[in-house]
């Protein structure tokens, strides 16, 4: 036995001396953006358990290490920790690069109540993931009504646009998940085709200054951002189920991310819809159901200096459209107007029947990125989305299923982008797109073509730049330049084509005379320069100040240009002008805001000059062969709208909280020294809350929302001929709707199940006292009141 320890001791002997246990390894550690050293960042080996740091011109030098293969962790303060390995072969050198900017930080970090904003001198929102929690069985426009100055246009409660400022439809850019949308947002009654829950946060812009997405931003920017996603081997997700007792209908919405430590990553998420006819506080709402239903999935592969991400989402909205509000002919329209209740009121039902919409959404997208040392980073992404609407109408016979509209949409973008952030006070930021788009309208529906077939193509190219003059003062500025191009085909009646004097202006574009009708061939080219600059001064630890100008141009839309015909689910004749010339906007905006330990105030004021401002307007009656019908023409005028939004919050004491939205608006057509249509009334939003974390995270709100009567409108109203009581009446399509009051209540607490499971049980109250009152800007406030008392109850487990 001693033989065979002495054997094994010499053994152990030889091998120690003959292994190099004589090396150094040393190196550097940079700042990966512009090469400076990092001084006092730590280097533990963990094979050793030996620890070292680097001096003030990030060096460190470890002696005495074996020729073997150790595993080095480096971190220092606002870095991320980075982890390698490293093979020693006698004497070793390395460069090390750390991130060492906050704000690139939280892209690989997981933060659930935290976000960055995107500009630094805008009015500028964020909405985080529990608002959009609590939001979930809502849609978008709903959820952005929670930022002062933002209200929606609606088509009954299922169809809601988001109004910034009293813009809407074109002049808002939607950004999902870095994709532009792109889904018919022309007509009032076409809500964003978006399923919230596939939004970690959002940012609303108000005013053309993120010229990174488009220089046709007049009203704003809505930045829907994915959950981020975290560098660590984990599994995680969430499922919210909510039920309502108006419209008796649930909401049930999933989703699951597997992570990696390596960056690799996949998730995926469901979601689906299903309300019955809503209620009025006195009467049934027939016919105004939703059965909405969709999906996505996302994977890739990301660290901080190189990834790609894949991406894929479906939306299916069948959306009703209140019965009532359809009309046969002018005199339905004057007695809906006068009569106190809807003319069509049946029993609940979760039939969905016309008038109705049908719109499928598709959006695919692949992106790349890699940064470089020194330099800064580069962005190539290409997405096509397919967006597929049908309106049906009101029919009888063997068409009574076929669509009145049947319109497919398809846009193929690519861009690219390249940040220089290799000094810590200065960005620069510049980009190109390229964008196709192919309108088919499918002429098999019997009915006219509101919105022809054509061809657009887009070019865009911006340059951004970021400076930090110290630590109180930001300046940036910004300019771009986009090239549109509309190539249509349109069939128009003879007699309109006369009527309106295109024979004489534009008989150069007929292709073919058809005796009864002409086809036309209508291009259009736009060149349009944008730009945007602003500062922000931070006074003092409580006080600071922002400045912004922006200047945009937006090229009018198909809609606005080409709309010919009976638009059935609006139940009104549309005209456009081929003599439509491009909007100029030009904005300023200042912002003060105030914090201090219990108050944090915020006051926006802004005034926006628009020259040949674009807007719909009632122009008369029209006879076709299914009745008289009201006219709605689009015009321009030059246009001012100017206003004030207010956000303050207070804390009383530990527990109990104040808080306070409120915003004004006034929009005025200067060409013709009177008010503009559809611009929202002033509306104050005061909650008194109150929260206590020992009572299972105990949270609760009662929101108090009075809007007041709109008085600023132009006389619209018309007068028309009943042949049945051969009278000639006033259509009263002007006079707004008196002041409401609502009180709404939202509370919620929080169950511990596990570690790393938790469920939270909210229940919320619209309309407490079932208040009846109707909404200036709801389309349908012709024909029934706005919603009554909604109870619901949700459930949203985190696992």
């Amino acid at each position: 036995m001693k033989y065979y320890i002495m054997i094994l001791c010499c053994c152990v002997f030889s091998w120690s001396h003959s292994q190099n246990c004589n090396s150094n390894f040393s190196g550097e550690v940079h700042d990966f953006h512009d090469g400076t050293p990092i001084s006092n960042a730590v280097i533990y080996i963990e094979n050793i358990n030996k620890y070292t740091t680097t001096d003030v011109d990030g060096k460190f030098s470890v002696e005495s290490l074996c020729n073997t293969v150790i595993t080095i962790e480096v971190s220092h303060l606002a870095c991320e920790t980075k982890r390698l390995e490293v093979k020693i072969e006698g004497d070793t050198y390395l460069e090390i690069n750390l991130e060492h900017h906050i704000e690139e930080l939280s892209e690989v970090k997981v933060n659930a109540v935290s976000s960055t904003k995107i500009t630094k001198t805008s009015q500028e929102t964020i909405l985080k993931s529990e608002t959009i929690d609590r939001f979930s069985s809502l849609n978008l426009g709903d959820a952005l009504k929670q930022v002062s100055g933002v209200s929606s246009i609606n088509t009954g409660s299922t169809i809601v646009k988001p109004v910034i400022n009293g813009l809407h439809s074109s002049r808002i850019i939607v950004m999902t998940n870095g994709v532009r949308l792109q889904d018919q947002e022309w007509g009032i009654e076409h809500a964003p085709n978006i399923d919230l829950n596939t939004a970690g946060s959002i940012n609303v812009i108000k005013g053309a200054n993120a010229l990174a997405y488009g220089g046709d931003a007049i009203g704003g920017v809505i930045v829907l951002k994915p959950s981020k996603i975290s560098l660590k081997d984990s599994l995680y997700g969430k499922t919210i189920l909510s039920g309502h007792t108006n419209g008796r209908g649930f909401n049930l919405n999933t989703s699951l991310t597997k992570t990696y430590k390596k960056g690799w990553y996949v998730g995926a998420q469901a979601s689906m819809k299903r309300f019955g006819d809503y209620e009025a506080p006195d009467y049934n709402l027939t016919n105004t159901g939703l059965n909405s239903k969709g999906f996505s999935i996302n994977g890739g592969f990301k660290t901080f200096e190189k990834g790609f991400n894949v991406y894929y989402s479906y939306l299916d909205n069948e959306i009703a459209i209140l019965r009532a509000s359809h009309i046969g002919n002018i005199e339905d329209l004057v007695n809906a107007i006068n009569s106190p209740e809807p003319l069509v009121i049946n029993d609940f039902s979760y039939d969905i029947d016309a008038p109705k919409q049908d719109v499928t959404h598709h959006v695919f997208k692949t992106e790349f990125y890699k940064r470089f040392k020194k330099f800064g980073r580069l962005d190539v992404q290409y997405d096509y989305q397919n967006n597929h609407r049908y309106e049906y109408d009101v029919r009888v016979g063997d068409d009574k299923d076929k669509p009145a509209i049947d319109l497919t949409l398809k846009t193929h973008t690519l861009k690219t982008s390249v940040k220089l952030d290799a000094k810590s006070n200065f960005t620069f930021r510049f980009g190109v797109n390229a964008g196709y788009q192919n309108n088919f309208a499918n002429p098999d529906t019997g009915v006219r073509r509101l919105i022809p077939d054509y061809d657009k193509y887009d070019f865009g190219a911006f340059v951004i730049s970021d400076l930090r003059i110290n630590n109180n003062i930001n300046i940036d500025f910004g300019v771009r330049y986009d090239y549109n191009q509309i190539d249509a085909k349109k069939f128009y009646l003879t007699s309109r084509w006369e009527e309106r004097g295109y024979d004489v202006d534009f008989s150069d574009i007929v292709i073919e005379d058809l005796d009864t009708q002409l086809l036309t061939n209508p291009k259009f080219e736009y060149h349009n320069i944008s730009a945007s600059t602003g500062v922000s001064f931070k006074i003092n630890d409580k006080n600071s100040i922002l400045l912004n100008y922006g200047l945009s141009n937006r090229a009018p839309n198909p809609s606005e240009l080409f709309s010919d015909g009976l638009h059935h689910s609006a139940a009104r004749i549309e005209l456009g002008d081929l003599r439509m010339k491009k909007e100029t906007s030009n904005r300023v905006s200042a912002t003060y805001n105030y914090q201090n330990s219990r108050l944090s105030l915020s006051a926006e004021a802004f005034y926006n000059h628009i020259n040949d401002y674009i807007f719909i307007e009632p122009t008369g009656t029209e006879q076709t062969n299914r009745g008289a019908f009201p006219v709605w023409s689009y015009n321009q005028t030059n246009a001012a709208l100017y206003g004030l939004d207010l956000t303050a919050n207070y804390t009383i004491n530990t527990h109990w909280f104040f808080k306070n939205k409120s915003s004004y608006i006034k929009g005025n057509d200067l060409s013709q020294n009177e008010d503009l249509i559809d611009i929202p009334s002033m509306k104050t939003v005061n909650i008194l809350g109150y929260s206590n974390k020992k009572w299972l995270h105990f949270n609760t709100e009662l929101q108090s929302e009075l809007v007041f009567r709109q008085n600023d409108y132009p006389n619209n109203n018309f007068e028309v001929y009943i042949p049945t009581t051969e009278e000639t009446v006033e259509v009263d399509i002007s006079t707004t709707p008196p002041t409401y009051h609502l009180l709404h209540l939202q509370s919620d607490i929080t169950l511990n199940l596990s570690e790393k499971t938790d469920l939270n049980i909210g229940l919320n109250i619209t309309n407490i006292f079932n208040t009846n009152y109707r909404e200036n800007l709801n389309r349908l406030r012709y024909f029934a009141d706005d919603l009554g008392r909604n109870i619901m109850l949700q459930l949203k487990l985190n696992y």
